[in-house]
């Protein structure tokens, strides 16, 4: 059985944001540990306690030293290749973005050359005629019938 969707916003409970740190914490670092064994990659991780925990000192993983030597090669690489593959949240949302914005435009086109088919079958069906064009409707009917024109010229002039 699945779980329910957690609503992300700050938990104003102090306890209930405490236990949910530690609960969370555990799986991260659950899953760095496996991405390390499974994968055979160097990885380390550093986790502050929310600021007015007591304990001054973030749990590091693997060890202190072994997160020293990963963050050490880390930042010994040319800025150029330590900057290439890393995303702040910024980035990825503006990716995201730009990745959905380009599904939009993609699915505005189908969209658009679907309802110009739909109006030229009734036009030649006889349901409707060309004077319930807009000049829209003339515009996506001229440029589809270029299309299909030239993609029979060129299944004519074969490759």
């Amino acid at each position: 059985m699945g779980r329910k969707k957690v609503k992300l916003a700050w938990i104003t409970n102090d306890a209930t944001r405490r236990v949910t740190f530690e609960k969370r914490k555990k799986g991260l670092v659950k899953k760095v540990s496996e991405l390390a064994t499974l994968c055979g990659v160097e990885a380390c991780l550093v986790v502050y306690g929310p600021q007015d925990a007591a304990e001054a000192e973030p749990e590091v993983w693997p060890s202190p030293a072994e997160t020293a030597r990963v963050a050490t090669r880390f930042n010994s690489m040319p800025e150029m290749y330590r900057w290439r593959k890393m995303t702040d949240q910024e980035d990825f949302l503006r990716q995201r973005v730009a990745k959905l914005q380009d599904q939009l435009r993609r699915q505005d086109r189908e969209s658009r050359e679907l309802e110009v088919s739909l109006f030229a079958h009734e036009i030649m069906a006889g349901g409707r005629s060309l004077d319930d064009a807009d000049l829209n409707d003339a515009m996506g009917l001229v440029q589809m019938i270029d299309m299909k024109l030239k993609l029979v010229q060129n299944r004519i002039e074969g490759p």
